[in-house]
């Protein structure tokens, strides 16, 4: 794609780049980051780089399966609660401290659960057919070879590859790489992100505000929503509307991806675009989508560099529908967005027009959806009054009710 110049401040868009080729571009240009070796404690969430491949067997010895008294098999034939067969004990094995002899003939020893099968046992009777006395144990319910015995490897096998490349990491992922002595773990490196907050009128929340002043709200979504999506905040700048300052932000070295909010219009204080233009290439500026129209993204300094709206609503959808997408490939995860999705049918009318995609708040009635009644891009609570949005493609202008539509839940994905 060739790099955009034209200036459209005070003039407005001339033409406007379909989702589907903004997305398209955003794919061809967010390869996964390299791989780093991180702590294990610290990668649930994380996109493994490589196959795990266990160097040992787990368990790598005999165990017991629970309390009890390990023996011979093929000694316990024909043991009954009328007839029970007399063992000498002979000792323990608990957990860690392993039954340190040889069972023989008429021998029984005491064993825990997890604890190590003595050499020459085979079995385990459980305590509940067992009568302990002095020296000796009463067994009453014959026994199988290999009955209640963890045998070596039963879990894992040595060589086996038990997590895979490109898997996203659970706690019980965690445990089992644990389970076979591993202490780091390889995966892709978190991408890092720079958030630019751009607005001469935006104070920090906490700080005096003065009559036109009004509290930065999109520097706390943006960095919420990289993290969900596995980037790593490298750092937030907050700028005055000046060129100067907001070019100084976007060129700075250390960040892989940045996020530019605000200044990304049409307005005659929107540098960023012209910014983005003449030290990389701004490949897109206007995007067919409401809200969110006015986003921009390109290279700088081999960095993906977007612009998002500095409305909330818009930022937010910006976010979702393309800095998000090339955040979450980045970090190796898919592409898609992590919203929990259902299938849903439309209480009342849902209104779109054809050429652009609608990015539309609705709340949940039962098992129905009914459109959020506010269209402002800076009405922020909308989206904390909605249970989620509906997104209507360019080709269609809406859905009548009783439609059966997908919904996306603002919620924590499961």
């Amino acid at each position: 794609m060739t790099n955009d110049t034209e200036d459209v401040r005070m003039r407005g868009f001339s033409r406007r780049t379909l989702v589907s080729v903004a997305c398209r571009w955003i794919d061809e240009h967010c390869a996964p980051q390299l791989h780093e070796a991180i702590p294990l404690v610290s990668a649930p969430g994380r996109v493994l780089a490589e196959d795990v491949v266990s160097d040992l067997d787990v368990p790598p010895f005999a165990r017991s399966a629970m309390d009890g008294y390990a023996v011979i098999a093929a000694e316990t034939n024909g043991a009954t609660s009328y007839n029970p067969i007399v063992f000498n004990l002979v000792g323990t094995s608990l957990p860690g401290e392993p039954f340190d002899g040889e069972i023989s003939a008429g021998d029984a020893v005491r064993i825990m659960t997890g604890a190590p099968i003595p050499t020459g046992a085979d079995a385990v009777v459980p305590a509940e057919f067992a009568s302990e006395g002095q020296n000796r144990v009463e067994l009453s319910q014959p026994i199988a070879p290999g009955k209640n015995v963890g045998r070596v490897g039963e879990d894992i096998e040595s060589g086996t590859v038990i997590l895979s490349a490109g898997r996203r990491l659970r706690p019980q992922d965690i445990g089992l790489m644990a389970s076979v002595g591993q202490s780091t773990v390889r995966v892709v490196r978190a991408p890092r992100v720079r958030v630019v907050i751009t607005g001469s009128e935006l104070i920090e929340p906490g700080e005096e505000r003065n009559e036109h002043q009004i509290f930065d709200a999109n520097s706390f979504i943006l960095q919420g929503l990289l993290e969900r999506d596995g980037g790593s905040l490298e750092s937030l700048v907050r700028t005055l509307d000046s060129r100067e300052t907001i070019e100084k932000a976007m060129t700075g070295t250390g960040a892989d991806v940045v996020l530019v909010s605000g200044g990304s219009s049409v307005g005659a204080e929107d540098f960023a675009p012209r910014i983005l233009a003449e030290h990389g290439e701004l490949a897109i500026h206007g995007i067919a989508v409401r809200p969110a129209s006015p986003t921009g993204m390109g290279i700088l300094g081999g960095r993906l560099v977007f612009l998002l709206p500095g409305n909330p609503v818009s930022c937010l959808c910006a976010y979702d529908m393309f800095a998000g997408r090339a955040i979450r490939q980045m970090a190796g995860r898919s592409a898609e967005w992590t919203y929990p999705k259902r299938r849903l049918t439309t209480a009342s009318k849902i209104v779109s027009a054809i050429g652009r995609v609608d990015y539309c708040r609705v709340r949940l009635l039962e098992n129905q959806v009914e459109p959020i009644a506010v269209s402002g891009a800076s009405i922020l609570s909308s989206t904390t009054r909605a249970d989620g949005f509906v997104v209507i493609p360019e080709s269609c202008e809406g859905y009548a009710p009783g439609t059966e539509i997908d919904v996306y839940l603002y919620d924590f994905s499961e």
